[in-house]
């Protein structure tokens, strides 16, 4: 990766979202990759995830609709949650309150972490991927996860083929007047995207509940974002949306995240400048 320059403005703050967004002015964020804390009991540096239901959907609509009002009218909020045996309802409630906040949901894909499928040839089955075995007598193991892409209207024009795959079956090439002769298709709305394996937690990915870095791109690439694209994660946790966009190039990038202890990992992760962790506002109460 490349060093941060004079190219790049990232801003990491490390303040609530909620406040944070405030300060931003309307319409200045094209694109929107999070994953916000799902209220499951996970073990967080200093955020408690055991809020009152209620409570936790209140506070998630704070943060919704300060988001909508940042986000751009053509721009896009790919929002990452996943459920538990115990509240499988859960990523569909957080979809249905987007909805009420303002956001129509556009596409809803399928983050497939791990799968097991017959060999192409032979009998034996292959399974590739990671997973957070269940040990239950009721319950099988969960391997995938939501994004649910979200906009303001509803018809926002992607880069379909940004992750396109060739054609299986080459006839459709020709068969097909929308293809002008690419070999190339939408993949659709199922991404298979394994964690990277790691030899400790602690030093490789010091925070219980990350996504890797290709599902961040993915969420990018099929924007459309580009160098100036302005790109945002109000729960931005160990960098990781940050790296990814810095990997593609994408010069504009602002992240929230209330625990200093993840944010540190901001200075090794992107390789540049230390980052600003304490961003006060400007003189006109805006943060730039």
């Amino acid at each position: 990766m490349q060093n941060l320059g004079d190219d790049f403005h990232y801003v990491i703050s490390c303040q609530d979202c909620v406040s944070g967004m405030k300060l931003m002015e309307r319409e200045c964020v094209d694109v929107v990759v999070t994953s916000p804390p799902y209220n499951l009991g996970i073990h967080y540096s200093r955020y408690d995830d055991t809020a009152d239901r209620g409570e936790y959907l209140s506070w998630c609509a704070s943060w919704m609709r300060e988001l909508w009002r940042v986000l751009s009218n053509e721009g896009s909020f790919f929002l990452n949650v996943g459920a538990s045996p115990k509240e499988p309802l859960f990523p569909h409630q957080m979809a249905l309150l987007a909805v009420e906040c303002g956001f129509h949901i556009q596409n809803t894909f399928h983050w497939v972490k791990s799968i097991s499928i017959p060999e192409p040839k032979g009998d034996g089955t292959i399974s590739v991927g990671h997973f957070k075995p269940i040990n239950s007598k009721r319950f099988v193991n969960d391997c995938h996860e939501y994004v649910f892409h979200l906009t303001k209207t509803g018809n926002v024009a992607l880069d379909r083929l940004a992750l396109g795959v060739p054609y299986q079956d080459k006839s459709n090439i020709a068969r097909w007047g929308h293809t002008e002769g690419r070999d190339k298709r939408c993949r659709g709305n199922v991404w298979f995207i394994p964690y990277d394996t790691i030899q400790s937690r602690i030093n490789d990915r010091p925070h219980p509940a990350s996504f890797p870095k290709q599902l961040v791109k993915n969420c990018l690439l099929i924007h459309g974002a580009g160098p100036e694209s302005r790109v945002m994660d109000p729960f931005l946790g160990i960098v990781t949306s940050a790296v990814a966009a810095k990997e593609l190039g994408i010069r504009n990038f602002k992240g929230f995240d209330i625990d200093e202890e993840y944010l540190v990992v901001a200075k090794t992760a992107l390789k540049g400048p230390e980052p600003d962790l304490s961003e006060p506002p400007d003189a006109e109460g805006k943060i730039a």
